[in-house]
Formats: structure tokens, C-alpha cells, sequence
């Protein structure tokens, strides 16, 4: 260590915080953050004061940017020379900047995201709109300071004379903060401002009718109200930006054209994420997408497929590229140095501040002058009327110093005016020159009473504000580019799918599948009776429901869960084709399986979901019942739907309306009918109540039946084959939790009760065996039997053979769901239409 040097240890956490806080200050009020006053960041204040200062004007020629860049580093801003160039071509691209700051001659990048050439290569000049800006600065409007190595002086702000943190917005990320402010139009903010200074008590609200939303260099639309408003009132909003498409026809086909996008959109970067997403299969419906841009202006072009329907395919451009984008308003700015986050009444209060200020300081300047100017032209008047006397005593002087002290001795002037009349010219003592000094000693007397008039009437103030913002919007006012779309709003995915029909199909291994209802419109009628094709593994189609895209769909599994799924997110698949796994779309349990579905309408509907209940019953006799409303809010990993008790599970789930009939069948041939009414609502966790007493530990429930329709048949159908069909009323009504009556006569014969249906003569049949061969007879072949008896023999059934599954069939419509029906028996498939069976 050097003599007279000594260490001082400091605990490294203080340094740290201290140092750190030094740099995080130097960050937000040296680098970051725009003034509030003029709207600049440090580095852009000190390129237009550079360029200033080079007499680089608008009406000028243009001068190298290298120049300026050489200028503005050397004298200003020393942090590097990129920085400094960065900022000024930013000031010069139209799809940057709403109001360009800067007249740029040269390469200087593209919307499609290209570099502009190096600052050597091109050339600039102030905006007309720039010199606004530095209007009076000469004037000690503004306070300067020291620059960085204490040799020039530079101001602190610019005397704006243009609102441009409105008007071109600002980002910045500093250390702990960032700001992000949106562009918006001169002339709304101009009679925004005017609206403010005339009434300074005036809402967010009331501004918002002159000022309506930000206004962005690219144009686009805004999408949506809400984001806008909150980001007025408070300065943080999320404000939705959507490209200007329209639909064309080109050389025959459907085409999307778009002639503008959103602000700080890459046009190069968003095609080529678009071609992508086309190319991976996530966006269907393009054929090409081709870039017409040109000096003209934005074209890019979406050609379609030829089955692509324009609207949904826009939507989905919306929805999955940067066609839609959102700009995140974050109005922080300093004020007096300090970082504030500011709504929009608080912007235009700190510029109108700002400008009074700027005028009293100009009007005291001013004033300053045309009263030094008077007091020389008040002596030169004197001289010029004793000018004889005045000639006599500077002849007689021997220097100009003696003849300035017998001129202030004779006139009583002082040492100023004495110097202006020893410096005056022979050509001033013309009779013509005598009477200028005198008419504008005049002129300058009315402008210092109008000086200081101005300066002490604060309304004329603010009127002088007023006329020059109101100059400056007749200047450069210009209409909106940015259209607002009031009505919009967080696009919801079901805007991009029309809600057609749509036959949901479920097979016995837990395939599931969406169609289009056209694909079984089209098909042939078969006959009945007919083997079914192989199907892959020996599966067969268990379930379908005939809905709509927008409908719910939710699934109970055997452990008491329920899953939430849109229509439209179930995978869309051809008639012929298996569907995709259950477990692979619901985060179901390995160990698990989904035993029933629902479709259901609207669950954000409250009306609909608290008028509606689901009722569930599992293999040991339980029923519990659960308003719909309970399960209107899932999860992804499911909710309960009801808790199962031990050795038993979930069999079915039913939608009612709270007002049906419920009916169970066991194993063992018996059935209890009891009214819904009678099982109170619970909640999802509860594990419901008795409904049927089982005969023994091998009974079990198999099939429940909800109707609301009392002329309805309840159909029993036994494993060896055996049926009966008879009416609702041989079922007496009894207290849930009994041991039911008999509903068929069950011996070996017969074998084991394996479902239960309720149907009527629109109804048709269709019995699948183990074996997978399919029969469909229609239900008004079988005429309504007494309850005690044993049935008839619907089928033959092979000895090793056994019936799998019985499905009720509704064709309201002959050309549709029987159609649909007919077409499924030719591959063996058992279907059973829920949606029709709720809905009952």
C-alpha cells in the first residue's frame, strides 16, 4: 500500500445497496423514462438539440447522420455511437413513430424488420414538426445544464410546443420499472388539451370524447373498449390490436386481404410464423399467403382453400397469429425527476404546466429585451434632439470614453445610452431615421404593456396556450389511422366455430369422436338385422349424442369424478374413423373409466344451470342428486362429482329438471320407481342416499332410467336375449330405498337383468352381442305386456354368446337420425342417443 494511503473496510451489502441504488437512479432518470413535459428521453432530446445546434433545419439540406451521430455523442451523450443512432432512425420510421421527428434520406429499415444501412450511408434533417419542439428555446425558456465533462451547457427539457408523450408514446425498461405509453392523434389530443385548459375540474370520462383511444402509426383496429378505458383512467391497460382485413375474390378464390397490421408487428416474422402453423396442420383452411406489399402500401394476401369458410378462417388468424395483438399501457413518466404512473387527465395537466411555464419565462425574456432596447432608443431620441449639442461634445472629447462621461453628465443618461450615441452612425441624424427611433420607441412601448400584461392575466396566459396548440393542429392535425371496434372484446375461441350439429360418438374401449352431422345425412338406409363389419379389436360404438359445437359435454367416471369439456374440443374425426382415446383428452386415472356423459347447454347460463339437476347412481343402489350449477365452474383435473364408498362405483349419470321420475333396475329382475323430489339436492362431495335395497352381495344395479314423460314404456332386456316392454304405470310409485317390485321373471333361461330403457313406438332397438353382431328391430314390433311376466325372445343368442349392450334409437327425423342410425348398424355399433333421453 502506498504512504499516506489507508483502507477503510465497508460491509459489502451497504456498497452493494448503495452502489446499486446509484445505477438503478441513473437508469430511470438518465436512460429509461421519458419527461413528462416534452415527452424525450434524454437521447432523443439531445439529437434534436444537436441537430439544432448544427442549424440542420427542415427547410435545409440534408447532412450526413454519421454528423450528427458525431455531434450528439461528442458534446452529449456519450454512450456509444449505436445507441445514438438507434434513437434517431427510430425518429425517422413512419411504422415507429405516429409523428416523425426526423426527415430521413436513405435505408432506414423496413416494417419487415431490415437494418437500415450504416449512419455513413444515410442522411438527415429536422421535421417541421421537430422545430416546434425547439421553438424559444433561445429564449431561456428552458433551465440547461452541464454536459458530461462540464465544457457545454444542454437543456434539461425542450420547450415543446406539441404534447409528444400523447402523441408518439414512449417505451423504455429501466431498472425495476418500465413505461410503455401508446401514440394517439394530434388533433384529438390538441382538443383534448383545449377541452382541459377550458374547464379544469373535467373527467378522465369527458376527456375520452375528444381523446377516444390511442391512434397507431400502422393503423389496425381496436378491439374492444374496455382496455382503452381502464388504461385512460388509470394508466395501465391492455388495449387490443387487430389487423384490417377484407374478403376478396382473386382469380377465382376466396381470399383474406390485409392492408394493415398491428403496431410493432414484424410483417417478414408474422408470415413466416403464419406459413408455419399451416404447414404443422394448426390452421387449416389457407392454401398460399403471398406478400403484395409495395411502395403503394401494405397488401398481404390469405388465399383460401376452397371449402374454407373466409369468416372462421380470419378468426383464427385473429385467434392464433399476430394478426391480433395486445399493446400493454403502462403510462409511466418523470415529474420533477421523480418516476409517477399517470392517467390522461395528469399527462395533459403536466404539458399544459409545462407550456405556461415555457410562455411566462418567453413573455419575461421578451420583456427583458424590449425594455433594454427601450432605454437605448429613449437616449437616442435625446440625442437626436439636441444633436448639435451632442456632436459639439464628442468633437471636443479626446476619446470615446471621456465623450460617453460628458454625455450621461449633460443628459442625465446612463453609461448604456451613452454608448449607443457615441456608437450611432452620421446616417442616423436623417430626419427620416429620427422619426424610426421614434415610431418604434412607440412599438416597443405597446409590446412591453402587452408583456406585461400577458404576465400578469393568467387567462390570457392559458388563451395564448390554447391559440398555439390550435396553430399547431391546423399545421398537423391529421384524421385517425386506428379504427375502433367498440363492440369487441376478449375474442372467445367459439367465435372462430360455427355452431353446427354435430354426432359425438363414444366406443366401448373409450374411443371419442366429433362428425359433422352432413357426413350421416348422405348415407344410404340399411337394413336390419345385418352382421356387422369386423370392427378394429372388437369394439363397438357404445354411445352417441347428437349436439352442437358450442354445447358442454361432461364425463363421470366409475370413481365418482366429473371432467368438463367444449363439443368443439372433442377431435374431430370422418364416420369411418375410431376417434381418439378418452384418457388422452381427459386427465383421467389409469385406473379409472367414464361411465356416462351429459350434453348440456350454457353452464355460464345461471338461469339454465340452476333449473337443472344431475342425478347418479352407482352399482350398490346409491342416487344422489346434485344441482348443475355445482358442476359449472372445472377444473382440468376434474372435480368431484360425488364420493364413492367402498367395492362400489358410479354407473350412471342423468340430467332432469327436478321434476322426473327415476327408476332403477337390478341384476337380480327387480325395479323401484320413486320421484325424484324425494332425494333432496346435495353437494358435490356427499355420497347420495339409498335408492334400491340390493337382494344380495352379488345384486347390482344395472341401468337407471330418469323420465319426465308418464305414457313412456320402460323396456327390460335379460343376457340370454330375453325382453319385455310394459307400461310406466305397471311400476306403482314406492319410497326410494325398497326392494322394488319384479320387472321380469329371472331364471336360467332368461339369465341375468342387463339393462333397462324407457321408449316409445318412435323408437327403434338395437341389441349387440359379445360376439359383435348387431340387431335392430323396431320397439312398436313389441306389443306393451303385463309386468310379472317373463318376456319374449327378442334374439336368438348362441350359447357362448350373451347380449353386451342394448341402445335406444330416436329419429325425430326420417332423413336424419334415421339415416345416422341405419349407417351405423353396417358397422356393428350399439348407439344410444343421450342428448334426446335427457332431454325427455
Amino acid at each position: 500500500m502506498a504512504e499516506g494511503e489507508k483502507l477503510i473496510p465497508i460491509n459489502i451489502e451497504d456498497q452493494m445497496k448503495s452502489a446499486y441504488i446509484d445505477y438503478s437512479m441513473s437508469v430511470i432518470v438518465s436512460r429509461a423514462l421519458p419527461d413528462v413535459r416534452d415527452g424525450l428521453k434524454p437521447v432523443h432530446r439531445r439529437v434534436l438539440f444537436g441537430m439544432h445546434e448544427l442549424g440542420i433545419k427542415a427547410t435545409g439540406a440534408y447532412k450526413k447522420s454519421a454528423r450528427i451521430v458525431g455531434e450528439v455523442l461528442g458534446k452529449y451523450h456519450p454512450h456509444g455511437d449505436t445507441s445514438v443512432y438507434d434513437s434517431m432512425v427510430r425518429m425517422a420510421q413512419d411504422w415507429s413513430v405516429r409523428y416523425l421527428m426526423v426527415d430521413g434520406q436513405g435505408n432506414f429499415g423496413s416494417v419487415d424488420g431490415d437494418s437500415p444501412a450504416a449512419m455513413r450511408y444515410t442522411e438527415v434533417r429536422m421535421q417541421k414538426i421537430s422545430e416546434e419542439m425547439l421553438a424559444d428555446i433561445e429564449k431561456e425558456t428552458v433551465k440547461f445544464q452541464l454536459n458530461f465533462d462540464d465544457t457545454l451547457e444542454e437543456p434539461t427539457v425542450l420547450p415543446t410546443r406539441i404534447p409528444n408523450l400523447l402523441v408518439n408514446g414512449a417505451s423504455g425498461i429501466a431498472v425495476g420499472m418500465a413505461t410503455n405509453m401508446a401514440p394517439h392523434n394530434l388533433t384529438e389530443v390538441i382538443n383534448g388539451t383545449v377541452a382541459y385548459i377550458d374547464n379544469r375540474d373535467i373527467e378522465v370520462e369527458e376527456l375520452m370524447q375528444h381523446i377516444t383511444a390511442p391512434d397507431f402509426p400502422t393503423g389496425g383496429i381496436i378491439y374492444g373498449y374496455e382496455g382503452v378505458k381502464e388504461a385512460f383512467e388509470t394508466g395501465r391497460g391492455r388495449v387490443v390490436i387487430r389487423a384490417k382485413a377484407a374478403f376478396e375474390e382473386v382469380q377465382g378464390r376466396d381470399c383474406i386481404i390485409v392492408t394493415e397490421i398491428p403496431y410493432q408487428v414484424n410483417k417478414a416474422e408474422m408470415i413466416k410464423k403464419t406459413a408455419d402453423l399451416v404447414n404443422e396442420k394448426k390452421l387449416d383452411g389457407i392454401a398460399n399467403i403471398r406478400d403484395e406489399s409495395d411502395r403503394n402500401g401494405m397488401r398481404i394476401v390469405y388465399v383460401l382453400k376452397r371449402d374454407a369458410i373466409p369468416n372462421i378462417v380470419l378468426n383464427k388468424l385473429y385467434k392464433y397469429t399476430q394478426l391480433q395483438t395486445s399493446f400493454s399501457v403502462n403510462n409511466i413518466a418523470l415529474v420533477n425527476g421523480r418516476p409517477e404512473q399517470l392517467n390522461l387527465k395528469q399527462l395533459i395537466h403536466y404539458f399544459v404546466e409545462h407550456r405556461h411555464e415555457v410562455i411566462v419565462k418567453r413573455t419575461e425574456f421578451e420583456l427583458k429585451k424590449a425594455e433594454a432596447r427601450a432605454h437605448i432608443l429613449e437616449g437616442l431620441i435625446i440625442a437626436s434632439d439636441n444633436i448639435d449639442e451632442v456632436i459639439a461634445i464628442i468633437r471636443g472629447s479626446n476619446n470615446a470614453d471621456e465623450a460617453r462621461e460628458k454625455l450621461m453628465e449633460r443628459f442625465s443618461l446612463t453609461e448604456i445610452q451613452a454608448k449607443a450615441i457615441v456608437e450611432m452612425r452620421l446616417r442616423q441624424l436623417t430626419g427620416l431615421e429620427q422619426d424610426k427611433l421614434r415610431s418604434e420607441y412607440e412599438e416597443i412601448m405597446l409590446a412591453i404593456a402587452d408583456y406585461k400584461d400577458i404576465l400578469a392575466n393568467e387567462p390570457r396566459r392559458y388563451q395564448i396556450i390554447k391559440d398555439e396548440l390550435l396553430l399547431i393542429k391546423e399545421k398537423y392535425g391529421d384524421e385517425r389511422r386506428s379504427a375502433i371496434e367498440y363492440a369487441g372484446g376478449d375474442m372467445q375461441v367459439e367465435d372462430m366455430i360455427p355452431d353446427t350439429q354435430v354426432v359425438i360418438t363414444i366406443s366401448n374401449a373409450g374411443y371419442l369422436k366429433r362428425t359433422n352431422l352432413d357426413e350421416y345425412k348422405v348415407q344410404n338406409r340399411g337394413g336390419r338385422g345385418q352382421k356387422g363389419a369386423t370392427t378394429r379389436d372388437e369394439d363397438f360404438l357404445e354411445h352417441l349424442f347428437v349436439g352442437t359445437n358450442h354445447q358442454y359435454m361432461l364425463f363421470f367416471t366409475q370413481k365418482g369424478k366429473v371432467f368438463w369439456m367444449r363439443v368443439y374440443e372433442i377431435p374431430e374425426g370422418g364416420k369411418n374413423t375410431k376417434g381418439r382415446a378418452i384418457q388422452n383428452i381427459i386427465n383421467i386415472e389409469q385406473d379409472d373409466k367414464v361411465k356416462a356423459f351429459l350434453v348440456t347447454e350454457d353452464l355460464k347460463d345461471e338461469a339454465y344451470v340452476n333449473s337443472h339437476y344431475v342425478i347418479m347412481a352407482t352399482k350398490k343402489g346409491q342416487v344422489k342428486k346434485t344441482s348443475l350449477e355445482q358442476y359449472s365452474r372445472p377444473r382440468a383435473n376434474g372435480i368431484n362429482a360425488i364420493t364413492i364408498k367402498e367395492d362400489d362405483e358410479l354407473l350412471e349419470a342423468k340430467l332432469t329438471t327436478g321434476d322426473s321420475q327415476v327408476m332403477l333396475a337390478l341384476k337380480s329382475g327387480k325395479a323401484i320407481r320413486f320421484e325424484e323430489a324425494k332425494t333432496r339436492p346435495m353437494g358435490r362431495t356427499a355420497s347420495g342416499v339409498i335408492g334400491i335395497t340390493l337382494q344380495d352381495e352379488n345384486d347390482e344395479v344395472i341401468g337407471m332410467v330418469a323420465v319426465n314423460d308418464l305414457n313412456s314404456d320402460i323396456l327390460v332386456v335379460s343376457e340370454k336375449g330375453y325382453g319385455k316392454r310394459s307400461s310406466l304405470e305397471d311400476y306403482r310409485i314406492t319410497n326410494r330405498g325398497g326392494k322394488g317390485v319384479k320387472t321380469l321373471n329371472i331364471s336360467e333361461k332368461t339369465g341375468s337383468l342387463v339393462a333397462i330403457k324407457n321408449v316409445d313406438d318412435k323408437n327403434d332397438l338395437m341389441i349387440i352381442n359379445k360376439s359383435g353382431l348387431t340387431i335392430r328391430m323396431a320397439v312398436e314390433d313389441l306389443r306393451v305386456m303385463g309386468r310379472a311376466t317373463q318376456g319374449v325372445r327378442l334374439i336368438n343368442i348362441k350359447e357362448d354368446d350373451a347380449i353386451a349392450a342394448v341402445a335406444r334409437v330416436v329419429h325425430e327425423d326420417e332423413n336424419e337420425t334415421q339415416a345416422e342410425s341405419d349407417s351405423e348398424i353396417e358397422n356393428g355399433t350399439d348407439i344410444e342417443n343421450e342428448s334426446n333421453e335427457n332431454q325427455e
